[in-house]
């Protein structure tokens, strides 16, 4: 693993066993693209009260990444509470509806999506959640879906298994036309990065500070995507 902060970045560390080729950009959505991650444990923490459950961290860490369904399964199988995981998720989602429109961007992602496109990288999203909540979230930021030649949603019809599974990302590389070995993933979660190390994707995580980089062997670690220009000054692009 290479971990990287805003105050020294090892760019020799950083490219060691990589090759220097960079075709194609997938980004994970919540918590990579949008600050969102706070909308998840406010509805989560609102459903489960009246139950009596408190929703901590622990528990969010082994559900960041999954499918919206896969997610709800691990609540229920770690709580044994009272409702299905369908249940959890069909209530959660009605609170999370009022939220997802005021939605904002994460540090530096308006900066860097503008910059790759300029470079002319093709870029993608590959996001867990269904393409509804997708629409949703992005309400404020119509401007910058054209920059995005792919967006792969958890609902796809071709999408046979969630994240670890890398089938989210082989999926977009392939309709991006692109070889895996050269796309770059942004992720947030260890089931997302595990999925793109599984795809055979370089991967650049920007995870929540409570996450144990130590869990996330194989990717490199960046404070903020205020990072990744720097770093991209060392690959062919294209």
């Amino acid at each position: 693993m290479v971990r990287l902060n805003s105050e020294k970045i090892d760019f020799h560390q950083a490219m060691e066993s990589t090759d220097k080729l960079l075709t194609h950009v997938i980004f994970d959505l919540d918590g990579v693209l949008l600050d969102t991650e706070m909308m998840y444990t406010v509805a989560a923490q609102e459903f489960l009260e009246p139950f009596g459950y408190e929703f901590t961290w622990s528990l969010k860490e082994k559900m960041m990444g999954h499918t919206e369904l896969e997610a709800a399964a691990i609540l229920v199988e770690e709580l044994d509470p009272p409702f299905t995981p369908q249940e959890f998720v069909e209530s959660r989602t009605r609170i999370l509806e009022t939220m997802y429109p005021r939605a904002e961007l994460k540090p530096g992602v308006d900066a860097l999506v503008r910059y790759l496109a300029e470079r002319g990288v093709p870029q993608a999203i590959a996001t867990s959640c269904p393409r509804a909540s997708f629409e949703l979230k992005m309400t404020l930021h119509q401007d910058l879906l054209p920059y995005f030649q792919v967006i792969v949603t958890g609902d796809d019809p071709e999408l046979e298994h969630g994240k670890p599974a890398p089938d989210i990302y082989l999926l977009a590389a392939r309709r991006l036309r692109a070889c895996p070995s050269s796309c770059l993933v942004f992720e947030d979660s260890l089931s997302g990065v595990q999925a793109g190390l599984a795809a055979g994707m370089r991967v650049w995580a920007v995870p929540d500070p409570r996450l144990d980089p130590e869990t996330l062997s194989g990717a490199t670690i960046l404070a903020s995507l205020t990072e990744a220009p720097h770093l991209f000054a060392n690959f062919r692009i294209g």
